[in-house]
């Protein structure tokens, strides 16, 4: 618990304190976010805002990390994984936001060429878990034998909770404020399974968004861009895998599938029929063209996620721990 806290501290710490020099530079240096033609009228004054301040989030949460983990004596081969599985999508997501900066668009690598890197990323802590021999999924006291079935659902499960999270970072404090209470519940989830890596890099990661809010909420300063959304995503999906708490991440990120489903129920209708299902997807975007102000959506999302994370931790404790 000491330690999960101290985590928690510094990664909020060094990401505040990373965030001021990181701004300035971006400043200077044009890194700004081109807005997307189809986006909301009202996000037209987010134009010229800096990006890739997933960044100084992702140095935070590993130098915060290997801190604690070290004081921990718990730097083990798991950590290692974990991390570096985060500074892979890191890159990943980099580049993505580069292009976009290099060629002032919203458009940086292909839809193809992402989910490549993806799941060439997602392989590294799948193979981890499968040499391990935890091909296994947890679903409360059963065990679900997958065998090599099980890399296919690991695969999925990264990589999806890398674009799901992804697709949330649309609005001024969404993808920070639904994520920190994500990974506190996986915290707790992990400190009661015994996975006390977890619950230093989960408490980093939570400290760490809480943090960067100070220089993302309305009106932002920064945006973490696909540098923190895709690279987050993936830590989100990897820690459920090497935690085996895979079943239980469906309520966790049950916010972040909902955006996923929402952009896929609208270009499934509007291929199929021409009509679309809402104003407009990802569905935080629906709820801004119904007339809500953004930081009622924010506020709204944010409490809903909380919600499922707390309703995760009620499952966990009924199901796994009873």
């Amino acid at each position: 618990m000491i330690m999960a806290i101290v985590a928690f501290l510094l990664g909020n710490i060094l990401c505040m304190l990373f965030g001021i020099p990181y701004i300035d530079f971006l400043k200077k240096h044009l890194f700004n976010q081109s807005i997307k033609d189809v986006a909301p009228k009202t996000h037209a004054k987010k134009e010229g805002t800096p990006t890739t301040g997933g960044a100084f989030i992702i140095i935070a949460i590993i130098l915060a990390s290997v801190i604690t983990l070290m004081m921990a004596e718990k730097m083990t081969n798991i950590a290692y994984i974990i991390l570096l599985t985060l500074a892979f999508y890191t890159f990943a997501g980099f580049q993505d936001d580069f292009l976009k900066i290099k060629g002032k668009t919203n458009d940086g690598l292909s839809a193809r060429g992402k989910l490549i890197r993806q799941i060439l990323i997602a392989l590294l802590p799948t193979i981890f878990v499968m040499l391990k021999g935890q091909t296994d999924v947890n679903i409360g006291h059963y065990v679900l034998h997958l065998g090599w079935l099980y890399p296919i659902l690991a695969v999925f499960i990264i990589t999806g909770a890398s674009n799901a999270y992804n697709l949330t970072d649309g609005l001024d404090g969404l993808a920070a404020s639904t994520g920190f209470s994500t990974f506190v519940a996986i915290a707790i989830i992990a400190m009661f399974s015994g996975y006390m890596q977890i619950t230093i890099i989960a408490s980093a990661t939570a400290g760490a968004l809480l943090g960067f809010l100070k220089y993302n909420k309305p009106k932002a300063e920064v945006f973490m861009g696909d540098t923190g959304s895709l690279a987050i995503g993936g830590l989100l999906g990897t820690l459920a895998v090497v935690g085996k708490f895979e079943v239980l991440l469906i309520v966790l990120a049950a916010l972040f599938v909902s955006e996923t489903l929402s952009v896929i129920i609208q270009v499934t209708s509007f291929k199929t029929t021409g009509k679309r299902v809402f104003k407009m997807a990802p569905i935080h975007h629906h709820f801004e063209l119904l007339g809500w102000s953004e930081k009622k959506v924010v506020t709204v999302f944010a409490l809903t996620s909380a919600f499922c994370s707390f309703v995760a931790l009620v499952l966990f404790y009924v199901f796994y721990l009873r």
